[in-house]
This record gives structure tokens, C-alpha cells and sequence, in this order.
């Protein structure tokens, strides 16, 4: 494009995601250029290996372990490496001397977002980061943009891979969680360490950035209840599809009139709710908004062409802003979070217990639901000659108090054996 502005862009990190971006970069620069209204001109890549084995054949001359040395001569810097430190370092120091940064760093975000927002708009600074939440899903702009003249009062997706091909797979091969994570260690969806993934505290780092854009507000992922699916069994995935439901880990962040819940946990789904057909290592955003109504976005969570997808994205949306010579503003924040107590909020529970099969159980286990407040939707039981008496029983809605007291109070009837799992419900 004749006269356009040409963008120095730097890259850090150069693993499965940066080496995709580098080469989107040097490969489709023409179009770029006509998408942006700017060239982008890739200066140079820091690593912390420059003889380590690339994904992608590129320039050597493009690399250096100067990451200080790239970022002071940018325009736009790309941080891909991973990690809160150095890359918050470099993160600040980029926007602190006024380069936009465009990052895949949820755990960064999720904790230091608040600040390094701050920065940004300081410095006249853009700060992006769709390819934190669920790889090429464009869901962050959506939600900041496209929904930023409507009121969200509900975010509930599958922001993990991992999860979701662990729990799709118990429910598809009735599998064991055990031999499911084996496999997807094997396959490369898990890591060899997989706490962060089935711990639920990657979901919660999604959680609290989807929470912060959609309530205009600042949530840290150490707000977020977080619970994972180390304890869901085959016998309760079993027993969800016999009900018609399917099991999935979810991150929530939902508006309440008194304040806002950030909560991840494995839940119980319909079958007929579009997140109950989200299959794979796949990832899903259902959206709820007063005016919009139910929105779904569906798409790959991970892998290094779909994230350097979102974050080229990112890259063309910010260049396009600084062609223009009039960036927009950060986003809003509004208003201090009002974080519920965890106990505070309602939801459904989904109690198995193991229990004495005799007369009198049944109504003995119902007067404890009564003396709690809490109501029974629903109640199946099966009989085997190993098992014994199994009752699987489905509230209505209650608060998390209410049913965690319920259940600790099941525990010490004499008629129950033990409670053999315990999980909530989600969604219609």
C-alpha cells in the first residue's frame, strides 16, 4: 500500500505459537498490510536458545537473546513466552514505553491484568490478549465490542482442552478418568505434570479474565472457587447419562443484583444444551446477555495455528488503531468487584449415595433434605448385589450453603453407607 505506516513488530517466545505467528508474519505480510493499513514488519524474535529445534523454518538472523534490545525498538511487541516472570517484565517495560503488546498469557493476565491495563492506557498503550481464553475462539472482542452496548449477565463455557477430552471420552468409552488422562498424555493434549489442566486452575485464570471483561471489572484468579475433575468416576459419568445429562468441567462468571460469582467446577449438562455437543479437546463460550439473548462461541481451545489465529488477530486489530492515529481506550472499568461468597450462590446439586437397603431410608433421607430447606426435584435408585442400594438425587435450586450443610448431614444418617459423589447442575 502506497504511503502506509510500516510497524515494527517484535516476537518473544518462538514455541508452537510464536514460530505459527512468525511465519504468518513474514509469509502473508502483503495482506496484512491491506487488512491493517500498516506494514508489519517482523524486526526480530527473542529466545532463550537460539540452537533450539524449531516447529517452523526461519531467518536465523531474525533471533536473539536480547529481549530488552527487541522491545526498545518496537512498535508492537508479541509476548509468547509464557510464565509470569520475565515475561511481566517485558510486558511493562513495552507498554511503559508506549509499544502495544499482544499476549497469550493467561496466568499473567488473570493476576496482573489490573496493572498492566494500567500501564497501558498511561503510555497511550494497547494491551490485547484474545489467545488467553480459548485459542481461536474469538471471544474477548466480542464481549468488549461487539456486546459493550448490552448488559452480560452470564458467561458459562469449556475454556480447556484437556478436561473436555478427558471427561468426552469417559462419557463416549465409559472409561476410567485414570486411563483417559493416560491417554491424552500420549495423544499431547496433557502435559506430563496435567495440575494446572485437571485442577481447574487453568479454567480459572480464563474464568477470571472473561469475568473482568464482561462486568466491567477487575477479578484475579486467586477470587476465582475453583474445583477439578480428579474426583469424577466412571460409575458418576455412568449415572449423569443414564439421567440425560453429560459431565463438563465449566468456568462461570455469572451478574447477580447482589455481586458476581467466578466459579470453575465439573457440572452436570443436559444433553440438549449446546455445550453438551462440544466434543474433543474443543473448547465453547455460551454468553448470555439481556438484549442478545444466548450467544455460543465454538471453536479449537488450543494448538499453534488456532492460537496464533487469535493472535494475529489481536495484532491486525491494534495495528489498524495505530494506522488510524486514534487508539481506543483499554476497555471499562467501572466498578470494584462485589465478589459473592462461594456459599452464597444458588445452583442445583447432584448427590450419589451409597445407602442401606432397608425400609425406612427413603424417608429418612428426605427429612434431612426438609430440616435443610432443601428441595428434591428428582430421586433414582438401583440395586446391585455388589454395590448394594445406590440413590442418585437431583435438587432444585438452592444456595451452595444450604446444600453443603444437606450433605454433611447426609454423612452422619445412619441409613446412608456414604455419599459417593457430589456435583452441581448447569444450565436449562
Amino acid at each position: 500500500m502506497s504511503g502506509e505506516k510500516n510497524l515494527k513488530v517484535a516476537l518473544l517466545g518462538c514455541g508452537t505459537v510464536g514460530a505459527q505467528v512468525a511465519r504468518i508474519l513474514l509469509e502473508d505480510a502483503n495482506e496484512l498490510a491491506s487488512r491493517s493499513g500498516a506494514g508489519l514488519q517482523l524486526i526480530g524474535i527473542a529466545v532463550r536458545n537460539l540452537d533450539a529445534k524449531r516447529d517452523v523454518a526461519l531467518p536465523q538472523e531474525l533471533f536473539t537473546t536480547d529481549a530488552h534490545g527487541l522491545i526498545a525498538q518496537a512498535d508492537v511487541v508479541i509476548e509468547l513466552l509464557g510464565g509470569l516472570e520475565p515475561a511481566g517484565e517485558y510486558i511493562a517495560a513495552a507498554l511503559s514505553k508506549g509499544a502495544s503488546v499482544i499476549t497469550g498469557n493467561k496466568a499473567l493476565i488473570a493476576l496482573e491484568g489490573a496493572k498492566l491495563n494500567e500501564i497501558a492506557a498511561a503510555n497511550g498503550a494497547q494491551l490485547r490478549y484474545e489467545a488467553a481464553v480459548a485459542g481461536a475462539i474469538p471471544i474477548l472482542r466480542p464481549i468488549a465490542d461487539s456486546l459493550a452496548g448490552d448488559r452480560i449477565t452470564k458467561v458459562m463455557g469449556i475454556v480447556n482442552g484437556t478436561t473436555n477430552f478427558i471427561l468426552d471420552a469417559m462419557d463416549t468409552t465409559g472409561a476410567a478418568f485414570d486411563d483417559v488422562l493416560a491417554e491424552a498424555q500420549t495423544l499431547g493434549y496433557a502435559e506430563a505434570d496435567p495440575t494446572a489442566d485437571v485442577g481447574g486452575h487453568d479454567a480459572a485464570a480464563k474464568a477470571a479474565i472473561l469475568a473482568s471483561l464482561a462486568f466491567h471489572t477487575n477479578v484475579s484468579s486467586d477470587q476465582v472457587s475453583t474445583e477439578g475433575i480428579t474426583e469424577v468416576t466412571a460409575a458418576d459419568v455412568s449415572a449423569a447419562a443414564a439421567a440425560g445429562y453429560v459431565i463438563k468441567l465449566l468456568a462461570i462468571a455469572e451478574q447477580a443484583e447482589a455481586g458476581i460469582s467466578v466459579r470453575v467446577y465439573p457440572a452436570l449438562v443436559r444433553r440438549s444444551h449446546p455445550l453438551a455437543t462440544v466434543h474433543g479437546a474443543f473448547n465453547a463460550v455460551f454468553v448470555e446477555a439481556e438484549n442478545a439473548g444466548d450467544l455460543m462461541f465454538y471453536g479449537a481451545g488450543a494448538g499453534g495455528n488456532a492460537t496464533a489465529s487469535a493472535v494475529m488477530g489481536d495484532v491486525v486489530s491494534v495495528a489498524r488503531q495505530i494506522a488510524a492515529g486514534a487508539p481506543l481506550p483499554n476497555g471499562s472499568i467501572n466498578q470494584a468487584p462485589t465478589l459473592l461468597d462461594f456459599e452464597a450462590i444458588t445452583t442445583r446439586y447432584w448427590i450419589g449415595l451409597s445407602v442401606k437397603d432397608q425400609s425406612g431410608v427413603l424417608a429418612a433421607i428426605a427429612t434431612v433434605f426438609g430440616e435443610h430447606g432443601v428441595s428434591i426435584e428428582s430421586m433414582s435408585q438401583q440395586v446391585d448385589a455388589e454395590a448394594g442400594a445406590q440413590l442418585r438425587i437431583l435438587t432444585h435450586q438452592g444456595t451452595e450453603a444450604a446444600l453443603a450443610s444437606t450433605v454433611e448431614a447426609l454423612k452422619a444418617l445412619d441409613a446412608v453407607h456414604s455419599v459417593l459423589s457430589v456435583m452441581r447442575v448447569e444450565g436449562n
